[in-house]
């Protein structure tokens, strides 16, 4: 298996698709770099931008998009409902195979010193490559915005890690940064009733519930803030949510795979379902995920997975998650690595 990285730049256009395709052309015009996912949101006025391939296509290809839509994309006009800070809003390197995590932590520097010294981009760093704690989560550096750009960068604790400490009106800032993948996956229920999914759902994250005290206040620590009753499980975000009218579902945030699993979490769903009289409908991947975390949820639901290819598990993992019940799943589209190999 070659190296693979895959980047998911979110730019602040999400209604002209003129502005959006010049922004990918730039970037599949870099050899070796898969176009994996587009999507535009016009609510947000966001577009999500998914790519896959070499470390340094990657990089190139990144560096490309960030030049076309510093161009095309003037700030100054821009109104949408997603919280956004710059043109180039965000731009994740994330290991998918045969690369490490400081490997991609490398990519984000290479990629802010680059920017900022060829755009002039303020760029701050973030998640495993973030050089202070405030910086770590990038709604801490989105905070205030656009629009507050100019006073955050007023504040000596908020000089950026790369370009300059100066308002940029057209391009505003960016962050970069390395993380894992996260996969986002729902489970839905046989109920219409959401705050059911709730309670499951507050059960398993990491977050767990709000403490409360007999009266179902919530009970305030010593340091003044709310006490929480943790989740069960780790790196794992999920609340309760509607899939349609009739069916509530349990949408999560799995942030590492490796730490918990999509079989993990769907045993759980249906363990805790079961003791409320439910049961597990359905369950649905949004977009791409690596193919290991399919071939961990095959080794579990096959009867025989010493002697099982990896197609036989992922076809195992698509049954035991019950992802074919709401439509089609072609692993050959949704699986990162096999995705890039056929598109």
């Amino acid at each position: 298996m070659p190296a693979l990285v895959e980047c998911v730049p979110n730019f602040s256009e999400g209604r002209d698709q003129s502005v959006i395709n010049a922004i990918t052309d730039a970037m599949t015009s870099v050899e070796g770099v898969t176009l994996l996912d587009v999507d535009m949101g016009s609510d947000f006025n966001r577009t999500v931008v998914t790519i896959v391939g070499a470390p340094h296509s990657v990089l190139e290809a990144a560096i490309n998009g960030t030049r076309v839509a510093i161009e095309r994309i003037d700030m100054r006009n821009h109104s949408g409902e997603h919280a956004r800070m710059g043109a180039v809003d965000v731009v994740p390197f994330i290991p998918i195979s045969n690369v490490s995590m400081s490997e991609c932590v490398n990519l984000s520097v290479l990629y802010a010193q680059r920017t900022s010294e060829e755009f002039g981009l303020p760029v701050f760093l973030y998640a495993e490559s973030a050089r202070h704690d405030e910086r770590v989560r990038l709604p801490d550096i989105r905070r205030g915005e656009y629009e507050g750009l100019a006073t955050k960068f007023a504040d000596p604790a908020w000089r950026p890690d790369y370009g300059p400490a100066e308002f940029k009106p057209t391009m505003g800032a960016t962050a970069s940064g390395a993380r894992n993948i996260l996969i986002a996956y729902n489970v839905n229920l046989d109920t219409p009733d959401k705050g059911s999914a709730n309670k499951i759902a507050g059960k398993l994250r990491t977050s767990g519930v709000l403490k409360k005290d007999g009266a179902g206040e919530k009970i305030i620590g010593t340091d003044g803030k709310p006490e929480r009753i943790p989740g069960r499980f780790k790196s794992l975000q999920a609340a309760g949510w509607m899939y349609n009218d009739d069916t509530a579902q349990v949408s999560m945030n799995l942030l590492d795979y490796s730490a918990t699993g999509l079989h993990i979490v769907t045993e759980a769903i249906r363990h805790e379902a079961s003791d409320m009289d439910l049961k597990v409908t359905a369950g649905e991947l949004v977009g791409l995920l690596p193919l290991n975390a399919m071939l961990d949820a095959g080794r579990y639901y096959h009867e025989n997975p010493d002697n099982a290819t990896d197609m036989n598990l992922v076809r195992s993992a698509v049954t035991g998650l019950q992802l074919d019940v709401l439509g089609d799943f072609i692993p050959e589209k949704r699986i990162i690595e096999w995705a890039a190999e056929v598109i």
